[in-house]
Parts: structure tokens; sequence; C-alpha cells
């Protein structure tokens, strides 16, 4: 079984879940069972994903875990988005935010080559 925190891609996902809870901390109460749930959810759901997945028996199956995680990064990456033009995010913030989303997606998806190349 792999250790899922020796992964850079998981060590960056995890210190974006501190990031994203504290910033919808800062969102309106009146999104707290919407964006902000929504928002907290969908980064949280990145590391999970990748711990999960290595936690599973097959290649294969981190592999699939890995897709799960990247979808949720896009998720985020959305969210944040919309955060942003709905003026609950700095555009500053939001921008430091969304690029460290693009460069996790970018190693999720070299990850997923890795082990796909093993296979």
């Amino acid at each position: 079984m792999i250790d899922y925190k020796n992964y850079k891609v998981w060590q960056r996902s995890h210190k974006l879940v501190l990031a994203i809870y504290s910033i919808t901390d800062t969102f309106p109460k009146a999104e707290q069972f919407g964006l902000v749930s929504q928002m907290n959810r969908a980064a949280v759901s990145v590391p999970t994903n990748i711990a999960e997945g290595c936690g599973r028996e097959t290649q294969k199956e981190l592999i699939r875990f890995l897709y799960i995680s990247s979808g949720s990064a896009h998720e985020l990456d959305y969210l944040l988005l919309v955060s942003k033009e709905l003026g609950f995010i700095k555009e500053s913030e939001a921008n430091v935010l969304l690029k460290e989303i693009d460069e996790i997606k970018k190693m999720l998806a070299a990850l997923i080559k890795t082990i796909q190349k093993s296979l």
C-alpha cells in the first residue's frame, strides 16, 4: 500500500483545503449552505480521493480515484470563479487559489499518466 502523504499533489491539495476553509469562513452567512458548503466539500474531496485511492488494491483503482480527485479540482475551480464574480473573494486572493488549483490539476494528470504507463 502507498502512503498518500508522500505524494506532493496530496500535500498541496491538503494545504489548499486549509486555505479554502479559511476563505469561505469570510463568506456571507446566507451562503453557509450554498457556496461555502459546496466549496468546502469539493476542496476536501481532492486529497480525500487521493488518500482513498492509495488504500485500494490495484493501480487501476488508484487511477479511478485520481480522476475523481481531478473532477473535484475542476469543480472547485468553477466555484472559486463564481465566488470571485459575486464579490465574495478578492480578485487577487482568487487568482492565487485558481493558480494553485491549476497546478494541482496538472500534477494529478501527470500522476495518472505515470501510473497508466506502468500498467
